[in-house]
C-alpha cells in the first residue's frame, strides 16, 4: 500500500500564494505519475495538475500559468507552488499517486486525505 501525506494548506490571500506538499511513502515499486486534484464544496473532483515519473506535467485551464507542480523523485514527493490565487482556488486538495507495490500485478490509484486551501482576505 502507499500512503499519501499532504502538508500545506491553509489561508491564502487573492493574490498571494501558498506551496502544497505531499509525501509518498510504502511498499513502492513505481510511482507513474503523481497529482493534485481538488474538491470544491457542492462540486464534483478536478484535476488540478499531474506530472509522470519522467516530469511530463499536464494542468488544468483554470490554474495554468498560476500553478506549478513539480516533483523530487528520490524523496517520492510532489510540491504545488500555487501564486496569484483567487476566491475559486478553494477546495480540498487531495493528493493522486498512481503506484506499483509489492505484491501487485498492476499499478492502481492511492489517495490522501485532502488539505483545505482558502482564498479569502
Amino acid at each position: 500500500q502507499v500512503q499519501l501525506v499532504e502538508s500545506g494548506g491553509g489561508l491564502g490571500q487573492p493574490g498571494g500564494s501558498l506551496r502544497l506538499s505531499c509525501a509518498a511513502s510504502g511498499s513502492i515499486l513505481n510511482i507513474n505519475a503523481m497529482g493534485w486534484y481538488r474538491q470544491a464544496p457542492g462540486k464534483e473532483r478536478e484535476l488540478v495538475a499531474v506530472i509522470t515519473n519522467s516530469g511530463v506535467t499536464n494542468y488544468a485551464d483554470s490554474v495554468n500559468g498560476r500553478f506549478t507542480i513539480s516533483r523530487d523523485n528520490a524523496k517520492n514527493t510532489i510540491y504545488l507552488q500555487m501564486n496569484n490565487l483567487k476566491p475559486e482556488d478553494t477546495a480540498v486538495y487531495y493528493c493522486n499517486a498512481v503506484a506499483l507495490t509489492r505484491g501487485q500485478a498492476y499499478a492502481m490509484n492511492f489517495w490522501g486525505e485532502g488539505t483545505l486551501v482558502t482564498v479569502s482576505s
